[in-house]
Protein backbone atom coordinates (compact mmCIF):
# COMPACT_ATOMS: atom_id res chain seq x y z
CA UNK A 1 0.00 0.00 0.00
CA UNK A 2 1.51 3.45 -0.98
CA UNK A 3 1.93 6.22 2.10
CA UNK A 4 -1.09 8.05 2.50
CA UNK A 5 -1.73 11.46 2.18
CA UNK A 6 -3.38 14.91 3.68
CA UNK A 7 -2.99 15.25 7.58
CA UNK A 8 0.12 14.07 9.29
CA UNK A 9 -1.23 11.93 12.05
CA UNK A 10 0.87 10.20 14.70
CA UNK A 11 -0.08 6.51 15.81
CA UNK A 12 1.31 5.59 19.36
CA UNK A 13 0.88 1.69 21.01
CA UNK A 14 0.25 -1.28 18.22
CA UNK A 15 -1.35 -3.66 20.54
CA UNK A 16 -4.32 -5.92 19.86
CA UNK A 17 -6.51 -2.59 19.73
CA UNK A 18 -4.22 -0.27 18.34
CA UNK A 19 -3.08 -2.19 15.11
CA UNK A 20 -6.32 -2.32 13.47
CA UNK A 21 -7.09 0.99 14.13
CA UNK A 22 -3.80 2.18 12.81
CA UNK A 23 -4.38 0.38 9.91
CA UNK A 24 -8.16 1.73 8.96
CA UNK A 25 -6.22 4.88 9.24
CA UNK A 26 -3.74 3.72 6.76
CA UNK A 27 -6.34 2.44 4.65
CA UNK A 28 -8.07 5.92 4.69
CA UNK A 29 -5.19 7.25 3.38
CA UNK A 30 -3.66 8.94 6.33
CA UNK A 31 0.13 10.19 6.20
CA UNK A 32 0.76 8.11 8.89
CA UNK A 33 3.70 8.00 11.74
CA UNK A 34 3.61 5.19 13.83
CA UNK A 35 5.76 4.49 16.98
CA UNK A 36 5.74 0.84 19.95
CA UNK A 37 7.79 -0.08 22.22
CA UNK A 38 7.92 -3.26 21.16
CA UNK A 39 10.20 -3.49 17.78
CA UNK A 40 8.16 -6.50 16.96
CA UNK A 41 4.90 -4.72 16.39
CA UNK A 42 6.42 -2.06 14.26
CA UNK A 43 7.74 -4.24 11.94
CA UNK A 44 5.11 -6.35 11.88
CA UNK A 45 2.96 -3.32 10.96
CA UNK A 46 5.31 -1.64 8.28
CA UNK A 47 5.21 -5.35 6.52
CA UNK A 48 1.83 -4.69 6.10
CA UNK A 49 1.29 -0.64 5.61
CA UNK A 50 3.47 2.21 4.07
CA UNK A 51 4.34 4.45 7.12
CA UNK A 52 6.27 6.43 8.68
CA UNK A 53 8.63 5.04 11.98
CA UNK A 54 10.29 8.55 13.24
CA UNK A 55 13.14 8.16 15.29
CA UNK A 56 11.61 8.70 18.40
CA UNK A 57 8.70 9.76 20.40
CA UNK A 58 9.97 13.79 19.85
CA UNK A 59 10.97 13.44 16.18
CA UNK A 60 6.94 11.81 15.98
CA UNK A 61 5.78 14.97 17.35
CA UNK A 62 7.86 17.51 15.34
CA UNK A 63 6.31 15.42 12.09
CA UNK A 64 2.45 15.51 13.36
CA UNK A 65 -0.46 17.64 13.09
CA UNK A 66 -2.26 15.58 15.90
CA UNK A 67 -0.96 12.23 17.50
CA UNK A 68 -2.79 9.57 18.43
CA UNK A 69 -2.48 7.55 21.61
CA UNK A 70 -3.91 4.00 22.18
CA UNK A 71 -1.46 2.49 25.52
CA UNK A 72 -2.97 0.74 28.35
CA UNK A 73 -3.58 3.39 30.93
CA UNK A 74 -3.39 6.93 31.73
CA UNK A 75 0.62 6.42 33.27
CA UNK A 76 1.31 5.25 29.75
CA UNK A 77 -0.14 7.86 28.17
CA UNK A 78 1.40 10.34 30.67
CA UNK A 79 5.38 8.95 30.22
CA UNK A 80 5.42 8.87 26.24
CA UNK A 81 3.53 12.59 25.84
CA UNK A 82 5.36 14.03 28.89
CA UNK A 83 8.30 11.76 29.39
CA UNK A 84 10.71 11.77 32.23
CA UNK A 85 13.68 14.13 32.89
CA UNK A 86 16.12 13.54 30.07
CA UNK A 87 13.75 11.56 28.04
CA UNK A 88 12.24 11.87 24.46
CA UNK A 89 8.81 12.99 24.73
CA UNK A 90 5.48 13.70 22.12
CA UNK A 91 5.06 16.99 23.66
CA UNK A 92 8.70 18.06 23.48
CA UNK A 93 8.29 17.96 19.60
CA UNK A 94 4.45 19.05 18.81
CA UNK A 95 3.66 22.51 17.62
CA UNK A 96 1.22 25.07 18.85
CA UNK A 97 -1.93 24.05 17.11
CA UNK A 98 -1.04 20.36 17.28
CA UNK A 99 -3.95 18.35 19.34
CA UNK A 100 -3.07 15.38 21.15
CA UNK A 101 -6.60 11.95 21.01
CA UNK A 102 -5.91 9.78 23.71
CA UNK A 103 -7.74 6.71 22.60
CA UNK A 104 -7.03 4.86 25.74
CA UNK A 105 -8.40 3.76 28.78
CA UNK A 106 -7.25 6.54 31.25
CA UNK A 107 -8.44 7.55 34.81
CA UNK A 108 -10.61 11.09 33.85
CA UNK A 109 -8.83 12.90 36.47
CA UNK A 110 -5.82 12.39 35.36
CA UNK A 111 -6.40 13.36 31.61
CA UNK A 112 -7.86 17.04 33.23
CA UNK A 113 -4.38 17.16 34.54
CA UNK A 114 -2.55 16.16 31.31
CA UNK A 115 -4.85 18.37 29.28
CA UNK A 116 -4.10 21.24 31.29
CA UNK A 117 -0.31 21.18 31.09
CA UNK A 118 -0.91 20.76 27.48
CA UNK A 119 -2.94 23.53 27.00
CA UNK A 120 -0.19 25.77 28.62
CA UNK A 121 2.28 24.64 26.06
CA UNK A 122 -0.09 25.66 23.39
CA UNK A 123 -1.77 21.72 22.53
CA UNK A 124 -4.96 20.54 22.51
CA UNK A 125 -6.34 17.84 23.64
CA UNK A 126 -9.37 15.22 23.35
CA UNK A 127 -10.10 11.94 24.76
CA UNK A 128 -11.43 9.56 22.72
CA UNK A 129 -11.92 5.75 24.50
CA UNK A 130 -13.30 2.87 22.53
CA UNK A 131 -15.92 0.23 22.98
CA UNK A 132 -16.40 -2.73 20.74
CA UNK A 133 -13.44 -4.93 20.56
CA UNK A 134 -11.05 -6.32 18.05
CA UNK A 135 -13.57 -7.03 15.91
CA UNK A 136 -14.96 -3.71 15.49
CA UNK A 137 -11.63 -1.79 15.85
CA UNK A 138 -10.79 -4.38 12.30
CA UNK A 139 -14.03 -3.38 10.63
CA UNK A 140 -13.91 0.23 11.77
CA UNK A 141 -17.10 0.18 13.65
CA UNK A 142 -15.94 1.09 16.91
CA UNK A 143 -18.24 3.51 19.70
CA UNK A 144 -15.71 6.34 20.08
CA UNK A 145 -16.37 8.21 23.52
CA UNK A 146 -15.16 11.61 22.84
CA UNK A 147 -14.47 14.61 25.53
CA UNK A 148 -12.65 18.06 25.12
CA UNK A 149 -13.75 21.47 23.37
CA UNK A 150 -16.43 20.92 20.18
CA UNK A 151 -14.07 23.07 17.73
CA UNK A 152 -11.28 20.55 18.43
CA UNK A 153 -13.91 17.30 18.14
CA UNK A 154 -14.90 18.62 14.83
CA UNK A 155 -11.22 18.97 13.48
CA UNK A 156 -10.99 15.50 14.36
CA UNK A 157 -13.80 13.86 13.44
CA UNK A 158 -12.91 12.88 10.04
CA UNK A 159 -10.24 10.85 11.62
CA UNK A 160 -12.04 9.78 13.89
CA UNK A 161 -15.24 7.84 11.70
CA UNK A 162 -12.40 5.80 10.37
CA UNK A 163 -12.00 4.07 13.43
CA UNK A 164 -15.68 4.50 14.29
CA UNK A 165 -19.03 4.44 13.56
CA UNK A 166 -20.47 6.23 16.20
CA UNK A 167 -18.46 9.33 17.47
CA UNK A 168 -20.36 10.07 20.48
CA UNK A 169 -19.36 13.77 22.33
CA UNK A 170 -19.87 13.53 26.22
CA UNK A 171 -18.83 17.11 26.98
CA UNK A 172 -15.68 18.88 29.12
CA UNK A 173 -12.06 16.97 28.57
CA UNK A 174 -12.04 13.69 30.70
CA UNK A 175 -15.66 13.07 30.51
CA UNK A 176 -15.42 10.65 27.52
CA UNK A 177 -12.63 8.53 29.55
CA UNK A 178 -15.42 8.68 32.66
CA UNK A 179 -18.04 7.31 30.34
CA UNK A 180 -15.28 4.42 29.28
CA UNK A 181 -14.74 3.76 32.94
CA UNK A 182 -18.66 3.49 33.95
CA UNK A 183 -19.32 1.76 30.72
CA UNK A 184 -17.27 -0.76 31.37
CA UNK A 185 -18.11 -1.25 34.83
CA UNK A 186 -21.94 -2.11 33.73
CA UNK A 187 -20.12 -4.30 31.35
CA UNK A 188 -18.05 -6.18 33.69
CA UNK A 189 -20.97 -5.95 36.49
CA UNK A 190 -23.11 -7.99 34.00
CA UNK A 191 -20.88 -10.69 32.89
CA UNK A 192 -20.34 -10.92 36.78
CA UNK A 193 -23.98 -11.57 37.34
CA UNK A 194 -24.19 -13.93 34.30
CA UNK A 195 -21.28 -16.04 35.99
CA UNK A 196 -22.74 -16.59 38.99
CA UNK A 197 -26.32 -16.88 38.11
CA UNK A 198 -25.04 -19.62 35.54
CA UNK A 199 -23.24 -21.73 38.24
CA UNK A 200 -26.21 -21.49 40.78
CA UNK A 201 -28.61 -22.57 38.04
CA UNK A 202 -26.10 -25.71 36.87
CA UNK A 203 -26.03 -26.62 40.37
CA UNK A 204 -29.43 -26.87 40.98
CA UNK A 205 -29.77 -28.71 37.85
CA UNK A 206 -30.32 -26.44 35.01
CA UNK A 207 -28.39 -26.67 31.99
CA UNK A 208 -25.97 -23.91 31.03
CA UNK A 209 -27.02 -23.60 27.15
CA UNK A 210 -30.91 -23.96 28.15
CA UNK A 211 -30.25 -20.67 30.51
CA UNK A 212 -28.22 -18.59 28.01
CA UNK A 213 -31.12 -19.11 25.81
CA UNK A 214 -33.83 -18.21 28.52
CA UNK A 215 -31.58 -15.11 29.45
CA UNK A 216 -31.57 -13.79 25.89
CA UNK A 217 -35.34 -13.78 25.50
CA UNK A 218 -36.21 -12.38 28.97
CA UNK A 219 -35.39 -9.22 31.22
CA UNK A 220 -31.78 -10.68 32.30
CA UNK A 221 -30.29 -10.21 28.61
CA UNK A 222 -27.36 -8.37 28.45
CA UNK A 223 -24.08 -8.12 26.45
CA UNK A 224 -22.63 -10.81 28.22
CA UNK A 225 -25.31 -13.02 28.02
CA UNK A 226 -25.86 -12.22 24.20
CA UNK A 227 -22.28 -11.84 22.73
CA UNK A 228 -19.22 -13.82 25.27
CA UNK A 229 -21.18 -16.56 27.49
CA UNK A 230 -21.65 -18.69 24.12
CA UNK A 231 -19.17 -17.33 22.28
CA UNK A 232 -16.33 -17.25 24.70
CA UNK A 233 -17.30 -18.61 28.20
CA UNK A 234 -19.17 -22.27 26.75
CA UNK A 235 -16.99 -23.45 24.13
CA UNK A 236 -13.82 -22.43 26.65
CA UNK A 237 -12.05 -20.61 24.12
CA UNK A 238 -11.59 -17.57 26.41
CA UNK A 239 -10.81 -15.30 23.18
CA UNK A 240 -12.64 -12.01 23.10
CA UNK A 241 -9.63 -10.40 22.89
CA UNK A 242 -9.33 -7.62 26.09
CA UNK A 243 -7.71 -8.93 28.97
CA UNK A 244 -9.35 -9.17 32.28
CA UNK A 245 -6.14 -7.00 33.89
CA UNK A 246 -7.58 -3.62 31.82
CA UNK A 247 -10.83 -4.39 32.52
CA UNK A 248 -9.73 -4.76 36.50
CA UNK A 249 -8.16 -1.22 35.71
CA UNK A 250 -11.17 0.05 34.31
CA UNK A 251 -13.35 -0.90 37.34
CA UNK A 252 -10.72 0.87 39.55
CA UNK A 253 -11.25 4.19 37.68
CA UNK A 254 -14.92 3.66 37.84
CA UNK A 255 -14.25 3.25 42.02
CA UNK A 256 -12.19 6.01 42.19
CA UNK A 257 -14.53 8.65 39.92
CA UNK A 258 -17.25 7.54 42.44
CA UNK A 259 -15.15 8.48 45.16
CA UNK A 260 -14.04 11.42 43.64
CA UNK A 261 -17.62 12.72 43.37
CA UNK A 262 -18.76 11.56 46.58
CA UNK A 263 -21.04 9.41 44.73
CA UNK A 264 -22.73 6.53 46.80
CA UNK A 265 -21.50 3.12 44.48
CA UNK A 266 -21.36 0.52 46.30
CA UNK A 267 -21.78 -2.02 43.95
CA UNK A 268 -18.92 -0.32 41.86
CA UNK A 269 -16.97 -0.79 44.85
CA UNK A 270 -18.00 -4.37 45.03
CA UNK A 271 -17.44 -5.03 41.87
CA UNK A 272 -14.15 -3.55 41.56
CA UNK A 273 -12.88 -5.72 44.50
CA UNK A 274 -14.20 -8.45 42.79
CA UNK A 275 -12.41 -7.96 39.49
CA UNK A 276 -9.24 -7.47 41.48
CA UNK A 277 -9.45 -10.56 43.80
CA UNK A 278 -9.80 -12.44 39.90
CA UNK A 279 -7.05 -11.01 38.57
CA UNK A 280 -5.06 -11.74 42.17
CA UNK A 281 -6.52 -15.45 41.46
CA UNK A 282 -5.77 -15.92 37.33
CA UNK A 283 -3.68 -13.34 36.30
CA UNK A 284 -4.53 -10.35 34.53
CA UNK A 285 -3.03 -11.64 31.63
CA UNK A 286 -5.54 -14.24 30.77
CA UNK A 287 -8.94 -12.76 28.60
CA UNK A 288 -12.08 -10.74 30.87
CA UNK A 289 -14.20 -13.88 29.82
CA UNK A 290 -12.22 -16.15 31.95
CA UNK A 291 -13.56 -14.63 35.19
CA UNK A 292 -16.22 -17.36 35.39
CA UNK A 293 -12.92 -19.32 35.77
CA UNK A 294 -12.68 -17.91 39.43
CA UNK A 295 -16.14 -18.58 40.01
CA UNK A 296 -16.01 -22.08 39.33
CA UNK A 297 -12.79 -22.00 41.52
CA UNK A 298 -14.86 -20.88 44.62
CA UNK A 299 -17.76 -23.02 43.56
CA UNK A 300 -16.07 -26.18 42.93
CA UNK A 301 -17.63 -26.99 39.33
CA UNK A 302 -16.67 -25.88 35.80
CA UNK A 303 -19.71 -24.85 33.70
CA UNK A 304 -20.78 -27.10 30.65
CA UNK A 305 -23.42 -27.07 27.58
CA UNK A 306 -25.17 -30.31 27.57
CA UNK A 307 -27.89 -28.79 24.99
CA UNK A 308 -26.44 -28.83 21.44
Amino acid sequence: MSAGTGPKVGFVGLGHMGRPMAARLCEGGLNLFVADKDPRAIAGFTTAFAVQVPDGLEALGRECDMVITMLPDGEDVREVVLGTEGGGNIASGLGPGSILIDMSSSAPMATRALGARLADMGIAMIDAPVSGGVARAEDGSLAIMVGGDGAIIEECRAVLELMGRSILATGPLGTGHAMKALNNYVSAAGLAAASEALLVGQRFGLDAGVMVDVLNQSSGRNNSTENKINQFVLNRSFASGFSLGLMAKDLGAAADLARATESFAPFAEACSKLWTEAEAALGGGVDHTALVQYFEQRTGEQLVRAKE
